[in-house]
Formats: C-alpha cells, structure tokens, sequence
C-alpha cells in the first residue's frame, strides 16, 4: 500500500535544483548538484501497482497510448523549471494530506481531491503538468519505499539535464540521486501502462 506521510513531518535535506535560462539550464547551479543529475535506468518489465490498475479504468484518458513523436527527456526551460515548480508548490498546498488506514481496501489514487495522500499527490501533478502540454513520456509515476519502511508514490520528471522527483513530503525538487528513498518499480516512458523495476543509478 501507499501510505502518506504528513507533509510538514518529514524535514529531509533538500536542494532546489537552479535552471536559470533556457540556453543554458545549468547555470548558477552549484557543482555538486550537476554531478547529482542523474537518470533512471530501466531493467526488468513488472506488473503496475494493482491500484493503479483501478486509476486507469477510473482516468482513462491518463492512461491512453500516445504518440511517441520525438521520444525521450525534454529540455528543461526556464519556462518549463518555473512550471514545475509552481505545480509541485500548489499541489503539496492544495491536498490536504490525510493517512490511508484502510490497507488495500481504501487505495484509490484520486485527481484533485480535497483530502488525500502521496499517491493522489504523484497523479494530480502528472495530470496538471499533461494539461500544460508536457509529454506522458516524461512525467512517470515511481513506487519508493522511505527510510521507514513505508511504500510511497512520487512523480519523476524526465529531462535533459536529469531525472528530478517532484514529492509531497518536500517542497524541493530534487534530482534522483538525492530522493533518500529505496526505488522499486517505475512507469515505463514507452507506454503509460507498463512498468519496469529500476537499476542503479548511472551518468
């Protein structure tokens, strides 16, 4: 299951990651973060959460295939820094968190809800970056377990520059490297409906 953890709880050392143009993404961003920007490798197909199985049938059109075009990460603007970072901000805002203590049986992941947790998070900011045009390809749920032991859903967002995880548990958007979590599977970016275990961690 996916429980949340109080948003206000968690007080995890964080770094905003600096994009200061759009030619030149990277600038004003300290040396250690850069080596930091990492990417997610994908290993072995596995089966999606069950419960985001039910999101699919729930959110049809969150789901549905899309042409590939021109795959891959995209380049992360200034325009497209900003905009992740005032949806991560208003939706860590808008949610209130509320635990789930009803096991599998209460897992639902819910776009927009007035009350909900990590996974409502992960999907409302999938679904609110999609209507601002960013590409399914890039916007990935990923299943994490904490340092407590507890599974948690987080949205990673795939760039140019790096895999960054956009998490109601911080306010900060994080490059991969630095999530301290433990990664268990992740949606596969050539089809919204697969997923795939995760690698280590490589340049």
């Amino acid at each position: 299951m996916f429980k949340n953890l109080t948003f206000a709880a968690v007080a995890v050392a964080g770094i905003f990651v600096g994009f200061e143009s759009a030619s030149a993404a990277m600038v004003g961003m300290p040396m250690g973060l850069k080596s930091a920007l990492q990417y997610i490798r994908f290993e072995t197909p596995t089966l999606p959460p069950m419960a985001y199985s039910q999101f699919c049938v729930r959110y049809q059109d969150e789901c549905r295939s899309r042409p590939m075009f021109r795959g891959g990460p995209v380049r992360l603007t200034a325009e497209r820094w900003a905009a992740l970072k005032e949806v991560n901000r208003n939706v860590n805002q808008d949610i209130i968190p509320e635990r789930n203590e009803r096991g599998l049986a209460g897992e639902t992941w819910l776009i927009g809800p007035d009350r909900g947790d990590c996974n409502d998070y992960a999907v409302t900011k999938r679904h609110e970056l999609m209507e601002r045009g960013w590409p399914a390809r890039a916007l990935l749920l990923s299943e994490v377990v904490t340092n407590s032991g507890e599974h948690h859903l987080v949205l990673v967002v795939r760039t140019k520059t790096g895999d960054l995880v956009l998490d109601n548990l911080t306010p900060q958007i994080k490059p991969w490297s630095r999530a301290p979590y433990r990664w268990v599977r992740i949606q596969s970016p050539n089809s919204t409906k697969l997923w795939a275990t995760i690698g280590g961690r490589s340049v």
